[in-house]
């Protein structure tokens, strides 16, 4: 019975010894890694920039009077559609005081000295017609009143100009009625009804009634890294998406690219302009905010492969083609134009190859 025992534990010790001696053999046995291919695909590769901006109106006018003074009357609203010429408000003068005494006392003298020629041209008239005085004397005399009457009618001028902003040899020309300069659309009216405003002159611009712009022809203004600037040139090809609008893409020819670099945050930026083709079905607003792909090189149409596949070795650039299931096989291939994400295969392999993604494993198998 012993010796049954004795069998029996030694036979339990050896199935565990050799069970334990297979799973630590599985556990140690490398697994092999099974990886993920690509094709060789057909695409667009496009290499571009990115600036940032924003969408603002090629001509955009701030509308200032010529006289200050109190706005009496608006007559246009923000979105309204206005031709070049029609009125936009009416300013009710406030006269200087000083210079409005001023005027009145140059009339009150110009009134005195009329008078005065005035009478003297009668009695000189008289002694003329008696041949008391020579031709000479009377013209003179004549030539006296007649520019005493200017005067006058100078002084008036410029009374009426100082209370009401219109000479009475004007007709209907007033400065009081502002206008605008060009066809377009009202953006912004800042001032109230009530208002002061002030003219814009030499040492002023003046207060801004109302800002117009033409709708019909937008540019995007947007600036480029001092590093990327060097890439582009005018005529080149810009993609807009306008944050407002991000369903639709917009089509731009670069124009302008700034001389001269701004500091911004540490970095130089570059600004630049470009003209928008606009949508007909679609109404770009001012100051949208907008990203502009800047094309710098584009390809259509050809043999691609992801860059994340490719590996190096010295200059040379390689891939690995499955040539069996899971077994691959080095080539060299000559690549072309790069978008960062997507490269252009020139030659080394063809349609229909699988390449190995090197940095993708799909799983790990069990044997």
């Amino acid at each position: 019975m012993k010796k049954i025992v004795r069998i029996s534990l030694f036979s339990l010790l050896g199935i565990v010894f050799v069970y334990t001696i297979w799973f630590l053999y599985q556990k140690s046995e490398q697994k092999p890694v099974v990886y993920k291919t690509v094709d060789l695909h057909k695409d667009n590769i496009i290499k571009k920039t990115v600036a940032t901006g924003a969408v603002v109106p090629r001509k955009e006018v701030n509308i200032k009077p010529q006289v200050s003074g109190i706005i009496e009357k608006l007559y246009v609203v923000a979105g309204e559609k206005i031709r070049k010429g029609d009125m936009i408000a009416r300013i009710r003068i406030i006269p200087n005081m000083i210079n409005l005494a001023n005027a009145e006392s140059r009339l009150n003298r110009a009134k005195l000295s009329v008078d005065n020629a005035k009478i003297e041209l009668k009695r000189n008239e008289e002694l003329y017609e008696a041949k008391m005085i020579s031709q000479a004397e009377y013209l003179q005399i004549k030539l006296n009143y007649s520019n005493a009457s200017e005067e006058l009618d100078a002084a008036e001028n410029n009374i009426q100009l100082i209370k009401e902003g219109v000479s009475k040899n004007a007709g209907k020309t007033t400065n009081t009625i502002v206008r605008s300069t060009i066809d377009g659309m009202v953006l912004d009216v800042p001032i109230k009804e009530g208002g002061s405003v002030i003219e814009s002159n030499t040492f002023n611009e003046g207060t801004t009634l109302a800002v117009v712009a033409d709708m019909g022809e937008m540019i995007f203004e947007g600036k480029v890294d001092e590093s990327e600037v060097g890439k582009i040139k005018p005529g080149m090809d810009l993609i807009l998406t306008v944050g407002a609008i991000d369903t639709e893409k917009f089509g731009a020819v670069l124009e302008y690219i700034a001389p001269k670099g701004v500091k911004e945050n540490g970095a130089i930026q570059f600004q630049i302009k470009a003209k928008v083709q606009i949508k007909s079905n679609l109404f770009l607003r001012a100051g949208y905010s907008a990203n502009a792909d800047i094309v710098l090189a584009r390809k259509d149409s050809v043999w691609c492969l992801p860059e994340s596949v490719l590996q190096f070795e010295k200059e040379k650039t390689f891939v690995e083609v499955e040539t069996a299931t899971q077994t691959f096989e080095k080539r060299y291939i000559q690549t072309g134009l790069s978008d960062g994400m997507n490269i252009e295969v020139i030659d080394g392999i063809k349609a229909g190859d699988k390449i190995k993604d090197p940095n993708i494993p799909v799983e790990e198998t069990k044997q």
